[in-house]
């Protein structure tokens, strides 16, 4: 066999050679960016002559970050030869964010005003007939912090969820007998001022009373709207990482039920028992003195309720198993469990038993974006219970 047919026979389809490049600025030219909090660290790579500092900056505003906010912490620079043999510069940043400059406040009478500008619930008669429970929940919402929407939009969104779950309970009437309406509100309502030990007081746009009367409000609103629908209506709030009430030291803890998330549902609780027979068929639970958990019977169904806090993301059975071991426990005889805290929408079953961890209502964390990349699906979930089953599992967005 020659030596030419050898060849042919094992020539393989490589592509033709691409001539190297011309070096160009301007496709030489690299930038980076890290934040993480109120930190951020900028890396600008470029010919000699660029200007690190209006560099920088442009990296920033690149990124929706303005550099007025923003103070340079950190400096450090370095010669490199580009590939054209000209000599080019590297530079790094450190910067952190300017702590008196004030978020941007909205207006809280423009904010409870979206309350007044909403369609009234309509009222039926309460002679609903059944023996199966439609279950609501809902929860994160972290009312206050600037990412995302803020908490016009957060407040926007959960109203209208809460409006469609409404109306969801009359479709899934043609399929199950429903009497039973069951509210969970699963915690982190409020942003606060403690989960980060103060360190997102900046981004944080209302104050902690504001954070509470509107999720007072919302609570209030969701009470009006379901509460004509059913002739019985369960209301449940447990308490977030968030919601807590007092950090020592930005580590310790009062008592473990010491929270906002679960005050404002008392207080809406001390409203309706002063508005007389019409919500005498609304039950309102929180946790006991220093717990975090709330177990309530729905049409046979004994359902749990958790922020989601108390368990590495990933183990929730680990953690409910031992939760189950104290006999004493309800926990012992949970059928369903709920959570929030990681923001996303995940079910899980072992055996009979049922995990389901619900949507965020705010709309993103900024700080996960910026780690992860991703932004959030907000939203609540409405099921369909009895006797440990839960046929019916839905995202409401």
């Amino acid at each position: 066999m020659t030596t030419s047919l050898l060849s042919d026979l094992l020539a393989t389809p490589t592509p033709p050679p691409i001539p190297a490049r011309q070096a160009d600025p301007d496709r030489d030219y690299t930038r980076q960016i890290e934040v993480s909090g109120d930190a951020a660290e900028v890396t600008v790579r470029g010919p000699a002559e660029m200007d690190p500092d209006s560099s920088a900056a442009d990296v920033l505003r690149a990124h929706h970050l303005d550099p007025a906010e923003w103070e340079a912490t950190g400096f450090r620079s370095s010669e490199w030869t580009m590939p054209n043999g000209q000599p080019g510069v590297s530079a790094r940043f450190s910067f952190s964010r300017r702590q008196g400059l004030p978020a941007e406040r909205p207006s809280v009478d423009e904010l409870l005003a979206v309350f007044d500008q909403h369609p009234p619930p309509v009222r039926t008669a309460l002679d609903t007939k059944g023996d199966w429970t439609y279950v609501v929940a809902l929860g994160d919402m972290q009312l206050g912090k600037i990412d995302g929407d803020g908490p016009e939009g957060t407040l926007r969104r959960a109203m209208d969820c809460i409006d469609k779950a409404a109306d969801l309970l009359s479709e899934y009437r043609m399929r199950f007998d429903i009497d039973h309406v069951h509210l969970a509100w699963l915690g982190d309502h409020v942003e606060g001022f403690q989960s980060q030990g103060g360190a997102n007081t900046w981004r944080t746009q209302l104050t902690l009373t504001e954070q509470i009367r509107l999720t007072r409000r919302l609570m209030a609103h969701a009470v009006l709207k379901l509460a004509p629908l059913a002739s019985r209506l369960t209301v449940v709030a447990v308490p977030g990482n968030h919601g807590e009430a007092v950090r020592p030291g930005g580590k310790g803890v009062t008592r473990y039920d010491d929270s906002h998330d679960t005050d404002a549902l008392i207080s809406v609780a001390e409203a309706l028992s002063l508005a007389g027979e019409e919500y005498g068929h609304v039950e309102v639970y929180v946790p006991d003195t220093d717990e975090l958990t709330v177990v309530v019977e729905c049409s046979g169904t004994v359902v749990a309720h958790a922020h989601g806090h108390q368990w590495r993301p990933g183990k929730h059975f680990e953690w409910w198993r031992s939760q189950a071991f104290d006999k004493t426990s309800a926990m012992h005889t949970a059928d369903l469990l709920l959570a929030a805290h990681l923001h996303h929408e995940f079910v899980d079953t072992d055996g009979p038993r049922t995990f389901i961890q619900i949507p965020a209502m705010e709309s993103e964390s900024t700080w996960w974006r910026h780690l992860k990349g991703t932004r959030g699906a907000p939203g609540l979930m409405v099921m369909v219970t009895k006797d440990g089953a839960v046929p019916v599992k839905e995202v409401v967005r």
